[in-house]
């Protein structure tokens, strides 16, 4: 009975001796499945660093070329609008029209004639002057053109000249005239007579201290008479 025990525990414990260990090649396999899913790892955290640095750069990007609306609006001219609107051209502001001067009121015009001599030897020609006045308040147009006034001596009621008969051209000139102030204008007369349609006439004015009337006119309107002598 005691060798059986024995023999009973030798066998036990050669059993437990005899429990093999994982061989060199399983643990190069369990080390390269391991180091797979490490690198596997790895690599998957890698890839999301890189996407999210790459997200990131675009995202600034994006931000760097395209203007915020708070730099649009404190710079208008980086604004598209407002470089394609042209600038409004500055308006011309009209200067005010002077008003119009009136034409002298014909009740307020005066028309007066004169001679500087009143008497004439022989071979002095009279020089006759007319002589337009503003009786009015205000400045006023009047036309003292040739279209205008005559220049007529008579004797009695012998008409012995007018420079309307032999006038070249009739001619309108218009003249602005103060209050008070007055335009003349002087014809040197030579003593001849004159006809209407500048008429030949052979006859002339006689001498020997006749006396001769200058009228001046302007249109409707006539002055008083100046006498004057020839001899």
């Amino acid at each position: 009975m005691g060798r059986q025990g024995n023999s009973s525990a030798r066998g036990t414990a050669s059993g437990s001796s005899s429990v093999r260990k994982p061989s060199a090649a399983v643990y190069r396999r369990r080390r390269m499945v391991v180091g797979g899913a490490l690198l596997l790892v790895i690599a998957l955290v890698a890839g999301g660093f890189a996407l999210a640095a790459a997200f990131a750069g675009g995202s600034q990007k994006a931000s760097s070329t395209q203007p915020s609306s708070t730099e649009t609006a404190s710079n208008p001219a980086a604004s598209p609008s407002a470089a394609a609107t042209p600038s409004a051209a500055p308006s011309a502001t009209p200067s005010p029209t002077a008003p119009a001067t009136p034409t002298c009121n014909q009740n307020l015009v005066t028309v007066s004639a004169a001679t500087d001599k009143p008497a004439y030897g022989p071979g002095e020609n009279p020089l006759l002057t007319l002589k337009v006045t503003n009786g009015g308040t205000v400045p006023c147009e009047v036309n003292i053109g040739t279209s205008q006034m005559e220049f007529l001596v008579t004797s009695g009621s012998d008409r012995i000249f007018s420079s309307k008969d032999c006038q070249a051209s009739s001619e309108d000139l218009v003249k602005v005239i103060a209050p008070g102030a007055s335009e003349t204008a002087n014809f040197p007369w030579s003593r001849n007579r004159s006809a209407d349609g500048c008429k030949a006439v052979a006859a002339a004015p006689g001498g020997g201290g006749a006396y001769y009337i200058f009228t001046a006119k302007l249109g409707s309107r006539a002055s008083p008479k100046a006498v004057f002598q020839l001899n």
